[in-house]
């Protein structure tokens, strides 16, 4: 609908043209003012006859007319065009086609006085964009285009065998008109039509013409029953401030609670883009910390912002920014069910060989257990480093600088800094193995303060300042072998991986990065199995594995195994069932499996050294295509830590989804969470060991030009004053319709 006046401002220069054309060849008298206005247009025009009244002054074209000037096109079975009352007439299966794809069809098209305005009968303009508007009448004065019994649809009009149907929906109007002056298309007696029945009356619909890129207008409406909230109706209102800038604001009203206001304001400037959320009630809310349960009552809100901004070819800033009133407003809302809020600034600078960052982080647990005093605030977090070219022997030489100073109200505070040098060759032997040799050197300082905040004391450190050196060597070899299997091919990779490094100081440095610690096929050959930096892994060892991949026709397989043994008697830090504390480590491994497009399986395991157990079983699995498919989910950690290790907690979860397409437009759809974990695999879990988390089911339609959705959905968890129970959403969405 953004394009309605397409078919007068591509079709007056055209008959512009023609008439230049005509009087060319008719070669007497002066042109009139119309015509020199164009001089200088190339025109190609072509007629199987044209003939000249003298005494009428009537050019007549017929028989095939075509015309074309600057990417316009028109064709026509007769042309007339009046010299003296200036009229030109178009008849007989006339046809516009725009550059931009657009097709306008009509029985006459009629163009007066200075060809600026005129008329069309039994008007069809069809979008490039799919979009068609029918009218039975269109005319163009002084600039306003004006349709007379029209109707808009983006649906098709015939179904696959070239018959006639009903579009899904179309809008119909007695009036149409669209003003240049405000860039907006208003309708009079317009009516929405669904499946071929008028459903709904729109008396007072108008939206931009779509030459800004939209503009201010109601957006399409929400509707969903909630447990806690009642009855909810969402109407977004769009503001389009500026061409760079915009704003949106969705009232929310409930019939359980007071109302709510959201609202978004975006802005791209010549440098970036950055946007600024909120979503504001007040109400009352029951403090998930609070051993009375007394509702408090007040304003509750979220904030949120984003944005990136390029200052240079290589420096760039990001900014990034969440908070919220109170721990449950995001769940009872329906916003968010994350539990930690995460902002970040940070300033980066990247080139080809080297990387700058600078952030400050800042976190918000929404946990019941979360203290906030007890949140960490990091800033500064600087990350540098640089990548060097080593002339000796083809390696490379990566250095680093990095400090973190992390600070609690209410906690332990830390700050740390080091500088460490990574030296790495790859290289090929002559009998085919992948030869890597890595050498790597680290010296950190640390401060801590506040120990006694921090309940685990694996995590304190001790007090004040410390030092400490980090030194490793290693060497892995990797031995690909290839050949022919069952019509393809197939690789097998044995890999020995051999890590020296000295006794290091752990303990007396605090641990903020590395406490979720477990291993996995993706840390099996990392020269340090602990994630982050406080934590690293001394001693000698030697890592051994096995890779395995076939490509055969329609199928694709790959998995790795592989265990290490620690050669240093030393007691490890590692705890107890992380598959890594003993001399001899637990088996791990991944398997992925693949056949065409239809089905995918990836499967992660993890076994204990000495009975066999299984440590980890992880699996994910999906079946079908785009429209109709299913995916299987299911994860088990039987790990037997410590129970005073907070991060490493054992769990057991089955999540199912799936879409089922059972006609041409029609699906259900629906997907489920059941947590499985008993007392026996954690002794702090309350839960019987099948317990539903939540769980949703629906069914939609969509075709080429409109959705329609009813979603059922229910949670099982009652946190505070969100309330377990259902969620019912209905959505609608028109395709193309403008603002």
């Amino acid at each position: 609908m953004k394009k309605l006046q397409t078919i007068c401002l591509t079709a007056l220069p055209l008959f512009l043209c023609l008439s230049s054309a005509g009087w060319a060849q008719e070669g007497q008298g002066q042109a009139p003012a119309a015509e020199q206005a164009i001089e200088g247009r190339e025109i190609a025009f072509s007629t199987d006859q044209l003939s000249y009244d003298s005494e009428a002054e009537v050019v007549t074209a017929t028989g095939d007319v075509r015309m074309a000037t600057e990417g316009n096109n028109l064709r026509a079975d007769r042309l007339v065009w009046n010299r003296i009352s200036g009229e030109v007439r178009a008849e007989g299966r006339v046809r516009i086609v725009t550059p931009q794809g657009d097709k306008a069809y009509g029985d006459v098209m009629t163009l007066t006085d200075t060809l600026r305005d005129g008329a069309i009968r039994n008007l069809l303009l069809v979008l490039e964009d799919g979009g068609r508007l029918a009218a039975e009448q269109a005319e163009r004065k002084d600039g306003y285009t004006t349709l007379y019994r029209a109707a808009y649809s983006p649906c098709a009009v015939v179904n696959e065998d070239g018959c006639p149907k009903n579009p899904t929906w179309q809008i119909t109007a007695v009036k149409v008109v669209h003003d240049p002056n405000r860039n907006r298309i208003r309708y009079e007696g317009a009516s929405l039509n669904l499946f071929g029945m008028p459903i709904m009356s729109l008396p007072w619909l108008s939206h931009p013409d779509g030459s800004g890129g939209g503009g201010t207008g109601l957006l399409v409406p929400e509707i969903r029953i909630s447990q806690s909230n009642g009855v909810e109706l969402t109407v977004p209102y769009y503001f389009k401030l500026a061409p760079n800038m915009d704003a949106t604001v969705a009232p929310h009203i409930y019939s359980d609670v007071l109302p709510a206001v959201e609202a978004r304001f975006r802005h791209l400037t010549g440098k970036g883009a950055y946007q600024i959320g909120a979503f504001v009630t007040h109400g009352e809310h029951i403090p998930l910390a609070s051993s009375t349960a007394v509702p408090e009552r007040g304003v509750r809100a979220y904030l949120e912002g984003s944005g990136r901004f390029q200052l240079s070819p290589a420096w760039s800033i990001t900014a990034s920014g969440r908070y919220v009133t109170d721990k449950t407003f995001l769940r009872r809302y329906d916003i968010s069910r994350d539990t930690r809020l995460r902002s970040v600034v940070e300033a980066e600078r990247i080139d080809r060989d080297s990387y700058i960052s600078i952030a400050g982080w800042g976190f918000q647990g929404l946990r019941a257990t979360d203290i906030a005093g007890q949140q960490p605030i990091a800033l500064p977090a600087i990350d540098a480093r640089w990548r060097l070219d080593d002339p000796f022997w083809d390696g490379r030489i990566e250095l680093q600088a990095n400090s973190l100073a992390i600070l609690r109200t209410e906690g332990q505070d830390s700050q740390r800094a080091f500088a460490a040098a990574r030296w790495e060759r790859r290289g090929i032997t002559r009998l085919g193995q992948e030869l890597i040799l890595t050498a790597y050197a680290r010296g950190d300082l640390y401060h801590t303060s506040d120990v006694e905040l921090t309940d685990i004391p694996a995590y304190r450190g001790e007090e004040g300042w410390h030092s400490r050196g980090i030194a490793a060597l290693a060497a892995e070899m990797r031995w690909p072998l290839v050949g022919a299997f069952l019509g393809g091919t197939q690789r097998l990779t044995p890999r020995v991986q051999i890590v020296a490094s000295p006794p290091t100081e752990n303990l007396d440095i605090p641990n903020e990065d590395a406490r979720s610690v477990d291993l996995e096929d993706s840390n099996l050959f990392a020269l340090n199995r602990f994630p982050g930096y406080d934590r690293w892994e001394d001693g000698n060892r030697i890592t051994y594995g096995l890779d395995w991949s076939a490509d055969l026709p329609g199928v694709s397989i790959r998995t790795t195994v592989g265990q290490s043994y620690r050669l240093t008697r030393k007691p490890s830090i590692l705890p107890q069932g992380t598959g890594l504390s003993d001399r001899l480590s637990d088996f791990v491994g991944r398997t992925t499996v693949k056949f065409g497009r239809k089905f995918s399986l990836v499967h992660r395991f993890r076994l204990d050294q000495d009975s066999f157990a299984v440590r980890r079983n992880e699996a994910d699995i999906v079946v079908g295509g785009r429209q109709t498919y299913a995916t299987i989910g299911y994860l088990r950690l039987n790990r037997d830590i410590d129970l005073s290790n907070e991060d490493l907690r054992d769990r057991e979860e089955i999540r199912l989804g799936g879409r089922v397409k059972f006609a041409n437009y029609w699906s259900i759809f629906g997907s489920t969470v059941i947590d499985l974990t008993s007392g026996r695999e954690d002794p702090f879990s309350l839960e019987d060991g099948y317990e539903p988390v939540r769980h949703r089911l629906g069914i939609g339609y969509d075709d080429d030009c409109i959705e329609l959705g009813l979603t059922w959905r229910r949670d099982y968890e009652t946190n505070g004053d969100f309330r377990r129970g259902n969620i019912f959403l209905f959505r609608v969405a028109l395709k193309n319709l403008g603002r």
